[in-house]
């Protein structure tokens, strides 16, 4: 036997709450949602201006047509307003004074003892005058004027205006004076609206009392005239906007699209695509720009490709005559390793020959060499072999190994660690001939002063600078400075046996590991390189770690006697105990 469930009204009040709660939940989810979408569209509209100039366009044509629009709208409707009320108060005002004089005069010929009577017959004139052939809609207004004795009427209105229309003002100028009097006044029209109206009073004198007389005019017509001119006008002016709005577009678009295409070819061809033309019709100056865009493209075209083929031979020449003369300079090189080891037989003039060969023969390698990489930089052959690298024990080791140069020149040689973990993902190899050659430079550019490599860390970044109190360069060498075979003295003799595109293959190492290698030179003051590696390949680094030329104090600086002594299994370094061992050590020497 199956029975029903009888649920207590308590699980449904909770159950139709937690309902109500998942209903405003996604309420509120789709509202966020909302929100977002038109947050995001809003965010896009300065971006979505400043790219388009057919939106501009047609914006600042609407702008001033709706200005000059509502001016002249403006303009228009003041003038047909004013000619209007003008037109009918000089109407009224000659009706006014016409039935206001034949009142009077009917007033002047009255002529009765009873009270009755006289009403009755004040009446009838009154009725007699409203009933004329007045072209103007308009109502009786009969006050009494103060001092006023045995009144025959206490006041007449017609129309339902109520007595107190009559402003005191008004009431009176036509108490002090025989003339007659006009005031504008606000009608109450159909008991619905406001409406304007005017009203012309004058002094009667009624069985020897004196009363104000007044007519007033509805000029409510006037207004609903001057209303359907204004819509007219507005109906006009929305009409005129569109239209030119409409015609911007139209001629914004007549001239922006070509350009726009031009714009999208143009890209194309900074892309790599050189075949890329613009589609011409016609013979106007759109159509002529496009033949003469086109007519660049194509010379563009030919002398990109010019270069491109000169550059291939230029790199298919370098890389061909470096491979050819490896095997003679091999075979030259091997003779004269013998007839170097063989020197001290020979005579002075023969050894120092002999030497001589010796050392350009190296020289003459060492070139090969560079132009060998180089021409695998041109080729865009050339790979990364990335590790994990302990940066500060490698700048050790290169430290170490220019040693022998630094001696040999006088030239003091220090370290000056910042900061902590230098690991980084680089090509040991590449970025060890990067630093040999920062070093081995400021070395030959020092004149015996102090050189120093400052190695700085950053959570993206490791920066190392090889700074030397040389003869430094000036602002215009620092710009050249890295351009192949260039020299800044060409006649300064060298002692390491340079062959000019050191820093060349620098830059390519370093551009190779997403990294940045910067020069800085002042004259007299010495000169600074910086180089900048990323921690990983796939991350870019924010900012540098230190500033160019870098700021050290210089109890910093370890000497070079005191750098082999530093462990190389240990990245992280006590700066108050290194620079203890290093004073204490100094003073032991």
């Amino acid at each position: 036997m199956v029975r029903d469930r009888v649920r207590d009204p308590q699980e449904e009040i909770d159950a139709a709450a937690k309902a109500t709660e998942a209903a405003d939940g996604e309420q509120v989810a789709v509202e966020k949602r909302t929100f977002g979408g038109t947050a995001r569209k809003i965010s896009g509209l300065p971006r979505l201006w400043a790219r388009s100039l057919l939106i501009r366009a047609v914006f600042f044509t609407g702008l001033l047509t709706m200005i000059s629009t509502m001016a002249v709208a403006a303009f228009l409707v003041q003038q047909v307003t004013s000619g209007l009320f003008q037109e009918r108060f000089d109407q009224a005002e000659l009706e006014a004074a016409d039935g206001l004089d034949a009142i009077r005069s009917s007033f002047a010929a009255l002529s009765t003892s009873s009270r009755t009577e006289a009403q009755q017959d004040i009446q009838s004139i009154l009725n007699d005058v409203d009933d004329s052939t007045a072209q103007i809609q308009r109502e009786v207004i009969l006050l009494p004027l103060e001092g006023g004795e045995n009144l025959y009427v206490d006041g007449i209105t017609s129309g339902g205006l109520p007595p107190g229309l009559i402003s005191d003002e008004l009431n009176a100028a036509v108490a002090g004076g025989t003339g007659q009097y006009w005031q504008a006044v606000q009608l109450n029209a159909n008991r619905t609206n406001d409406s304007p109206g005017i009203a012309f009073g004058t002094q009667v004198d009624v069985q020897g009392n004196p009363y104000a007389l007044y007519f007033v005019y509805d000029f409510s017509p006037v207004q609903e005239n001057v209303a359907f001119v204004f819509r007219t006008m507005l109906v006009a002016g929305a009409a005129i906007l569109l239209i030119n709005m409409a015609i911007a577009a139209w001629v914004a678009r007549s001239v922006v699209r070509p350009v726009s295409q031009a714009a999208e070819v143009s890209e194309r061809i900074a892309d790599g695509q050189l075949d890329q033309r613009l589609a011409v019709r016609g013979e106007d100056e759109i159509a002529r720009l496009g033949l003469s865009f086109n007519r660049m493209a194509s010379n563009l075209q030919e002398q990109i490709t010019q270069l491109a083929n000169l550059s291939k031979m230029q790199q298919r020449f370098v890389s061909d005559v470096s491979h050819e003369l490896r095997t003679p300079l091999t075979t030259v090189r091997m003779a004269a390793e013998v007839l170097h080891e063989s020197r001290d037989d020979f005579d002075p003039i023969n050894r120092r020959s002999t030497e001589l060969l010796h050392h350009q023969v190296e020289r003459f390698q060492a070139l090969l060499s560079d132009l060998l990489e180089m021409s695998r930089f041109d080729a865009g052959a050339a790979e990364l072999a990335t590790a994990e690298v302990d940066l500060l024990a490698l700048v050790r080791e290169v430290l170490i190994s220019s040693k022998p140069l630094a001696e040999s020149s006088n030239t003091p040689l220090g370290l000056v660690v910042q900061g902590e973990n230098f690991l980084a993902e680089v090509d040991a190899r590449r970025i060890s001939r990067i630093l040999r050659n920062l070093i081995n430079n400021a070395i030959e550019h020092a004149e015996a002063r102090p050189v120093d490599v400052i190695v700085c860390s950053s959570p993206t970044a490791v920066g190392i600078a090889v700074r030397d109190h040389g003869i430094g360069m000036s602002p215009s060498e620092v710009a050249h400075v890295f351009d192949r075979f260039w020299r800044a003295d060409p006649a300064r003799a060298r002692t390491t046996g340079g062959s000019g595109l050191g820093l060349s293959i620098a830059t390519e190492d370093t551009r190779l590991h997403q990294g940045a290698l910067d020069a800085w030179g002042q004259k007299g003051q010495g000169s600074c390189f910086r180089l900048v590696l990323p921690r990983r390949q796939s991350v870019p680094y924010r900012a540098s770690p230190m500033a160019l030329p870098p700021v050290y104090r210089a109890t910093d600086r370890y000497r070079i006697e005191n750098i082999q002594d530093l462990s190389e299994e240990e990245p992280q370094h006590d700066r108050i105990n290194e620079q203890a061992l290093y004073q204490a050590r100094k003073g032991e020497s």
